[in-house]
This record gives C-alpha cells, sequence and structure tokens, in this order.
C-alpha cells in the first residue's frame, strides 16, 4: 500500500473513532431530590425509589444493565420494602430517559456518577448500612466505582451476572470484528435478533421489556465498543475488590459466558477476610433478577444485606463452584 493510502486509512478511521458524549464540566454538588440524581455537571437522571412504610433498616442502589433503565428494579424493589429497604435506582446516562439516549458516556463518567449517588443517598441516610447494586452493565460500573481513588462508602455490593466479558477472554476475530466496526461505521446499529441468545426464561417479561418505548432495541456500534471497554475495566478491577461482596451468578446465562466470570472470581482477593459470598443458580438466566425464580434471588439478598456471614436461604451460596471449573474463589 502507498505511503499516501495509509495515510488517507488512518485519517478516515480516526474520523470515525466511536463518540464518546461525556459530561459537561463538574459545576456543582451532586444530589438527590424526589425525582432524580443530578450529577456534578447538572445532568438530570431520571430516579425511582422503592421505600418501606417506616424507617428502613438498610439502602440498595441499584445500577441496571447495558440498554436498560432504573425501572429493571420495580419488582425487587417492592418486595425488598417489605422487608425494610429502600432501594434507589437512576437511568444511567444514554439510558432511558436519561439525556442522550443510545449514546455512551465514557467509564470514568459512569462509576463517578455512581460513586456521588452513593455519597449523596449516605448524606439523606447517614446511619442506615448501604449496599450498592449492579446487574450486568451496572455490576461492571460498581467494580470501577469501588475499586478507583476514591472509593464511596458502602457496606457491601451485590453483583448480579457482573459484566465482565472482556477482550481478554474473547476470540481474536471478535475482537477484530469490534475494532473494525467500530472505528469504520460506529453509527450502525445492531440488534440480538437472530443469535437464539435467550437471556431470561421469563417469556412475559421480555415481552413487555420488547414493548418498553424506554428499553433500547437497537445499539450503536460504538456504543458496544464503549461497553466492551467497561468490560474489560471491570475484569482488571476484580483483584482490588475488598469491599464485602455477594456475586450473583445463573448456571444458564447466556450473555456473560462462565469463562470470563471464572477468571473475575479467581481474580478476586483471596478470601478477602471470608466477605466474599458467591452464589450459583442452577436455573438462572442472566436476567436474574427478573427470571422466573427471582423471588429466590430477591429473598437472598434481602438476607445477605441483614446478615452478609449468615448462609443463604436458597442454598445458592453452597453450590459447587464445580459448575464455574473452580475449586475456590480468589487467587
Amino acid at each position: 500500500m502507498r505511503p499516501g493510502a495509509v495515510l488517507f486509512l488512518a485519517w478516515v478511521l480516526a474520523a470515525c473513532t466511536p463518540a464518546i458524549h461525556g459530561p459537561g464540566p463538574l459545576s456543582r454538588k451532586p444530589a438527590i431530590t424526589e425525582t432524580a440524581f443530578i450529577a456534578a455537571d447538572g445532568a438530570i437522571l431520571p430516579l425511582h425509589t422503592w421505600a418501606p412504610a417506616s424507617q428502613p433498616r438498610a439502602v440498595i442502589l441499584a445500577l441496571h444493565g447495558f440498554n436498560d433503565y432504573g425501572r429493571f428494579f420495580d419488582d425487587p424493589g417492592d418486595f425488598l420494602a417489605l422487608g425494610g429497604i429502600v432501594s434507589y435506582a437512576y437511568d444511567q446516562r444514554g439510558f432511558g430517559a436519561a439525556p442522550a439516549p443510545g449514546t455512551w458516556a465514557g467509564l470514568q463518567a459512569y462509576a463517578r456518577d455512581a460513586g456521588d449517588a452513593v455519597r449523596a443517598l449516605k448524606r439523606r441516610h447517614p446511619d442506615v448500612p448501604l449496599y450498592l447494586h449492579g446487574t450486568s452493565m451496572g455490576g461492571a460500573v460498581a467494580m470501577l466505582a469501588l475499586t478507583g481513588a476514591n472509593p464511596p462508602p458502602v457496606d457491601g455490593v451485590i453483583l448480579a451476572a457482573p459484566a465482565v466479558w472482556g477482550r481478554a477472554t474473547m476470540p481474536w476475530y471478535q475482537r477484530a470484528a469490534l475494532w473494525l466496526g467500530a472505528h469504520t461505521v460506529p453509527a450502525m446499529t445492531l440488534t440480538g435478533r437472530g443469535l437464539g441468545i435467550v437471556p431470561s426464561d421469563n417469556y412475559e417479561m421480555l415481552v413487555r421489556l420488547g414493548q418498553d418505548p424506554l428499553v433500547i432495541k437497537e445499539t450503536r456500534v460504538g456504543t458496544v465498543y464503549g461497553l466492551v471497554n467497561l468490560m474489560d475495566a471491570a475484569l482488571a478491577a476484580a483483584a482490588k475488590l475488598t469491599v464485602p461482596a455477594l456475586v450473583l451468578y445463573g448456571e444458564k446465562d447466556q450473555i456473560i459466558p462462565k469463562a470470563p466470570t471464572r477468571r473475575m472470581l479467581s481474580a478476586l482477593p483471596a478470601r478477602n477476610g471470608g466477605r466474599q459470598r458467591i452464589a450459583l443458580y442452577e436455573g438462572g438466566y442472566h436476567m436474574l433478577l427478573r427470571d422466573l425464580q427471582a423471588a429466590t434471588v430477591w429473598k437472598d439478598m434481602a438476607a445477605w444485606t441483614a446478615d452478609p456471614t449468615a448462609a443463604l436461604p436458597s442454598g445458592a451460596d453452597r453450590r459447587s463452584l464445580a459448575a464455574l471449573g473452580l475449586t475456590e474463589v480468589g487467587k
């Protein structure tokens, strides 16, 4: 290839670099209102709340998964409220009714928002234990927020099928196709139709999601590229995750494969002083909190927030790790 052609190709690829719709200048103290989480740059992110009738015994901040939004926590939030837990979930940047739907805000923006929201909720509930929960992409965001330079004050983290399918666990052709697509046609959209992937056994719930206008159905290639960057960073952060952790994983998960999950669990700090609890659900799919057996998972979450050292009611924490090819967690 002639030098001029090489330069032209480099210019074209640079011009098509995946765009990041990052936050504006940090100009205010983040705050929680009745209907929104107002971020440090003034972005208004819709907030959803599920509160008990009396003083809460615990607080959960829940981070939703990719292409989803804050109302993913409707059913678990209602259930947990019956047990005295107040739950909050906001629509993350680029998702739901948050600004610029379909765009990607960048790793630091998502992690900073999560940390700032935790601090704002801690000011609202200063004397109540606070737990960060993340499902799929939200789990990856939680891992970054809790292992950064200025981690927010939490009493523990609950990770449901955390998105840790980084490039290190992808075959070369997937990595190559992602890079090429992200740097040539980043605005092209993709759907999951035709892949034969089953995210849950709750068919009625999946139909409702398909009809929900706030659930994104077609995803820009550049946004997928951003998600993989996030999963890379979350996988790398596992070794620094020292807060008490409850990790939930469905053995029928077809979205986040066993291999990256096994790698993440193996990288956790060795036993972390006995503060890590791994729950494997034999009939669980990726959308554990909305599967047909979701109530089993909700009960385990509630029990763990009450006593992180006690066995889970479902017994999922006593299932053999051999299902993931592990004998123990941590290095």
